[in-house]
């Protein structure tokens, strides 16, 4: 799945600067920072919607759009897929209430 993620994410950053008239990620990426994140939080609120309806093939397509346009966010900020990928690694082995208790603090 990495590399998948990882190649989808050469490919936003290909087109970054790209024509916003032949690439979605261009014509997105031209309208701002405020028009990316709120794309990515439609996605992901229609991903949520797919999941509480129980509807597996649309949960598949939803929650494929939001990591999309998550790598889309992330592109927008110059921000590597490789740097979240890394804290996902910090973070395995430890339980998700410790690791959220030491943010608190």
């Amino acid at each position: 799945m990495a590399k998948t993620l990882t190649r989808l994410e050469s490919v936003i950053r290909a087109r970054k600067n790209g024509d916003g008239k032949s690439s979605y990620v261009a014509k997105l990426l031209g309208k701002g920072r405020q028009k990316v994140a709120q794309k990515f939080g439609e996605e992901a609120v229609e991903t949520i919607v797919a999941a509480l309806a129980e509807d597996d093939d649309a949960l598949v397509g939803e929650a494929a759009d939001a990591l999309f346009h998550l790598l889309i966010l992330l592109a927008e900020r110059d921000i590597p897929l490789a740097d979240v990928l890394a804290e996902l690694e910090r973070r395995e082995g430890v339980s998700g209430l410790a690791e959220k208790a030491a943010r608190r603090s």
